[in-house]
């Protein structure tokens, strides 16, 4: 990647970016990724003025979901069921599991912030307006001079099913550094979320477990969703060793089907024994497993069962675990001890499930979550019951 800035430029962005004198004016940059001279004053904060949401709000609500990782670009194809050099074009769209699940809280009516780091370029801006008016807090976001916002094409098969190409090379959300958390911002949290994405490659590593700890010793609940991306690690021996690496600290996870025939290398993702004693740990209090349109199981040191899914006509499957954890978090923020009583347990997750249903309906994660309306819409329309 040509990191060099033409001379006289004042920002080293990786895509043309055109700023009037009052934008220029109102952007806090880092200069590097690693650098050591952070502007570590109250008023160094890496986000545009223009762009953060106050925090105000945040602080006025102690249901506060902060959601850690990485924001990005998805590219999708206008068609169906082509590959990628066959697709006549691409639709743009906001994407990355974290920031997903962030602004599928929010439009839920819920309250929720993102942590992570975008390329000082004309996507990350836009990505940062895009939280803000989905009224998600950006003050965590961090902007870099030297790296690129990160973008995904992603192929969508006739059956609605994915396949991705990343272009990370490496990409701003990668190079989040510890110095750069907006300790404050967890502080306040009542739940953090966050990936596996982000354990990849340092300095974003290193970011990740700091924060986690910070979560942990302020009381927040640990939520975690792994959101395997095979081609993203090194080989698959790392990335079940990188997404186990933090598994017992978790409170609650959410894991997909093919995820735990991964993780327990080829054991059965449909037997009980199976998940009870490969993967759920003394400390967690709630593991989840998606089950696609068929629905999703539950688990917890007391009880296990099944929700069933609501049925729907796929378009793009991208986002619906996003849409399905987002729901599911909103009723945990309100209710931290619902993974306690199973019937209170059954409504959030069918509700959970609703949520995803309505997100495969349309193309896109972001622009496809749907509000607490919409779903009890949709769940009153199929009859559906969490019994």
């Amino acid at each position: 990647m040509d990191r060099s800035s033409k001379k006289g430029s004042k920002i080293a962005c990786c895509f043309p970016v055109i700023l009037d004198r009052s934008m220029r004016s109102s952007f806090k940059l880092s200069k590097s990724s690693s650098s050591d001279k952070l502007n570590k004053s109250k008023s160094s904060i890496c986000s545009p003025k223009s762009l953060s949401t106050k925090k105000k709000d945040v602080q006025e609500n102690d249901h506060l979901v902060v959601c850690f990782g990485e924001l990005l670009i998805d590219f999708v194809p206008t068609v169906s069921g082509v590959s990628l050099a066959e697709a006549p074009g691409f639709k743009k769209a906001p994407g990355g599991a974290p920031a997903n699940v962030a602004v599928g809280i929010a439009r839920l009516g819920g309250s929720s912030a993102f942590i992570g780091k975008v390329g000082a370029d004309e996507f990350g801006y836009m990505l940062a307006d895009i939280l803000k008016q989905n009224h998600v807090d950006n003050s965590g976001m961090r902007f870099d001079t030297h790296a690129r916002t990160a973008l995904a094409f992603v192929t969508l098969r006739a059956d609605g099913e994915r396949e991705f190409m990343f272009f990370r090379n490496p990409s701003a959300d990668m190079l989040l550094t510890e110095a750069e958390l907006d300790k404050d911002l967890i502080h306040k949290a009542r739940i953090f979320h966050y990936g596996s994405i982000s354990l990849i490659a340092e300095p974003c590593r290193s970011a990740h477990l700091a924060a986690m700890a910070i979560a942990k010793k302020a009381g927040c609940t640990l939520s975690y969703d792994p959101n395997l991306r095979l081609p993203l690690w090194p080989s698959p021996e790392a990335a079940r060793k990188g997404i186990l690496s933090i598994w017992d600290q978790a409170d609650i996870i959410k894991v997909s089907e093919d995820e735990i025939t991964f993780l327990t290398n080829g054991e059965d993702a449909y037997d009980d024994n199976v998940v009870m004693t490969k993967l759920f740990h003394p400390n967690l209090k709630l593991l989840l497993v998606t089950e696609g349109g068929d629905g999703c199981r539950y688990y917890t040191k007391d009880f296990h069962g099944r929700v069933n899914g609501i049925k729907v006509t796929a378009v793009d499957t991208t986002g619906a675990g996003d849409a399905f954890v987002g729901g599911l978090l909103n009723s945990t923020a309100s209710d931290p001890d619902i993974y306690m009583d199973e019937k209170k347990l059954r409504d959030a997750l069918l509700f959970a499930n609703g949520c995803g249903a309505i997100t495969v309906t349309e193309k896109g994660a972001i622009p496809a979550l749907p509000t607490k309306e919409a779903v009890l819409t949709i769940l009153d329309g199929a009859g559906a019951t969490a019994n």
